[in-house]
């Protein structure tokens, strides 16, 4: 399809609209100001407005931000609570054990307690105010290379108005192609577009695989009367039940405002079991005994899902190319250990800013100026707090003994443990086939009691996170081969995309005239989370950005 596009120019062009990208302009337009630096710098951002797909636990260590904004409380700096103790349990099926020692990277007391999705809003508006051209609702669906495909010189953002055959109504918009000095990737994990720049330059290579886990988080609303109304501790970790101690994962509750309480769960990537259904684990988490009386009484105002690249230092790409740099959570910045990323991810954009304020002043956007921001992350707070947890993901991927040997031994060695570098399986290879024995595709907790309120399926979640997609648009969930997902992926692994997708996007149908199989997609029901591109074990399937402004429209997760 030949389409005229428009072409706009502008120095620096972020993509996305995260924590890492949004500290970054504003970093960016800091300097430059006291550089008298002239620079015209845009922002796009997938989601219809700035945190409107912007999910994360919430624990803000402020160090970042302190760098950033000093005066962030007299900015307004939508801050929920500070935790005034942590608790760190294990869960056993009906009991709960306050584990004495908390581990450092989980000292949480002073930190903040805030929305992701309020929090970016927050930022967004000062970028905005500092000069920054701030575009939600459009996404960048190709990278624009130079003749020598090496030279990133921007994007191109996604068509509008296509119908489900990809052909233009008569509402089509087409993309623009955004041109830039120097792009900057904040995507988040599994960027659709630092998965091409990785395929086309080889920014991951000879790095650890990136590794994954999927979290699903509620805001509750809970009585006036409630557990934390008593209770000194409002940062509660959780380790256990339901999943036990050989898969990896966990659960969080959080006093937000309000008689409010953020609970989430998250499940390592790396599982084994295909009949495993993350959505299952957290409504069993919800119903443990413990966790049911700390919400009891509640109702859940929203939900949704994401994907946190847990992979840690040596899984970190090469930082800057020819024309781009890599931030935030594409780039695996994350304190693993810690459960944190807002505070690294944040540093990272804060650092790229720097190294790009001083090519504007050589006039040089080649990747050997850009590497400065390689240099300055090798010097950076950032590095050391991440180093110390560059072998963690690999250790609680151990199972038994061996699990807590290994991150004994890296607690006391800042790190390193037994063994330096340790080797990791990437996500989608982990899943062991079923046995003869496991029958259907559907291991929804019919037994659980799903009340509509508190306990929500899996469709009311999509409901409460205001998840929007036009209908009659092509998917942009792509299953390449969708013989092979009713045959052999059914026969192998009962088609554990029907279970690991928390907006039941994917169904399993049975034609009862035939009795064959075939695939339903329910791409309308997407969170955006991305967790079937990581973890189909065929790797038969890719998430691709929707039209711009739709998915979720988170609020207050």
């Amino acid at each position: 399809m030949d389409i005229e596009r428009e072409q706009i120019d502008f120095d620096v062009l972020f993509v996305g609209g995260g924590p890492a990208n949004l500290a970054g302009a504003i970093r960016l337009m800091q300097l430059a100001s006291k550089r008298n630096i002239n620079l015209d710098v845009a922002l796009i951002e997938k989601g219809a407005d700035i945190g409107s797909h912007a999910i994360s636990g919430a624990i803000l260590n402020p160090v970042a931000l302190k760098e950033l904004l000093p005066d962030f409380l007299e900015k307004k700096c939508p801050v929920e609570n500070t935790v005034r103790e942590d608790g760190f349990f294990l869960l056993t099926r009906s009991r709960h054990y306050r584990i004495p020692f908390i581990p450092k990277y989980m000292h949480n007391k002073g930190f903040y307690i805030i929305s992701l999705s309020k929090f970016t809003k927050w930022l967004g508006e000062i970028a905005e105010d500092l000069g920054v051209n701030i575009f939600p609702g459009f996404t960048g669906k190709e990278i624009l290379f130079a003749e020598d495909q090496k030279t990133i010189l921007g994007i191109r953002t996604g068509d509008k108005g296509l119908g489900k055959d990809g052909k233009p109504k008569s509402n089509f918009e087409p993309g623009i192609d955004l041109l830039a000095k120097i792009t900057v990737f904040g995507e988040g994990a599994r960027g659709s577009l630092m998965q091409d720049v990785a395929k086309k330059l080889g920014i991951f290579v000879d790095r650890m695989p990136q590794v994954f886990e999927t979290g699903i988080k509620e805001v509750i609303q809970l009585p006036e009367n409630n557990f934390f109304s008593t209770s000194t501790v409002n940062d509660i970790h959780t380790m256990g039940y339901p999943l036990g101690l050989n898969t990896h994962g966990g659960g969080f509750i959080y006093e937000m405002n309000d008689n409010k309480a953020a609970i989430g769960f998250l499940v390592g990537l790396g599982y084994e079991d295909a009949m495993l259904d993350p959505y299952d684990e957290f409504i069993k988490f919800k119903q443990h005994p413990f966790v049911a009386s700390i919400i009891t009484g509640g109702k859940v105002l929203e939900q949704g899902a994401r994907t946190v690249s847990t992979g840690g230092y040596f899984s970190i790409p090469e930082l800057a190319v020819d024309g781009g740099v890599f931030v935030g959570g594409g780039a695996s910045i994350q304190n693993t250990p810690g459960l944190k990323g807002i505070h690294v991810s944040m540093k990272s954009g804060m650092l790229a800013a720097e190294a790009i304020v001083e090519a504007f002043e050589k006039k040089d956007f080649k990747q050997k100026t850009l590497r400065g921001y390689q240099a300055l992350f090798e010097n950076s707070w950032l590095k050391n707090e991440m180093y110390e947890g560059r072998n963690f993901s690999q250790a609680v991927m151990k199972k038994g003994i061996m699990k807590f040997i290994h991150l004994g031994a890296q607690y006391f060695t800042k790190g390193r443990g037994l063994i330096d570098n340790m080797p990791i399986t990437e996500d989608h290879k982990a899943l062991t086939p079923v046995t003869s024995g496991a029958e259907g595709t559907d291991t929804a907790p019919g037994t659980m009691a799903l009340d509509g309120t508190l306990y929500v399926d899996k469709l009311t979640g999509v409901y409460l996170s205001k998840t929007l997609h036009r209908e009659d648009q092509p998917s942009h969930i792509i299953v390449h081969d969708k013989n092979l997902c009713v045959n052999e992926c059914f026969n192998t692994y009962r088609s554990p995309c029907t279970r690991f997708c928390p907006g039941e996007v994917y169904e399993i149908e049975i034609d009862p005239e035939t009795s064959k199989r075939h695939i339903k997609l329910n791409p309308s029901n997407c969170l955006h989370c991305k967790t079937c591109d990581i973890k189909d074990p065929y790797e038969n399937i890719t998430w691709t950005c929707p039209e711009g402004g739709e998915g979720p429209g988170y609020t207050m997760l």
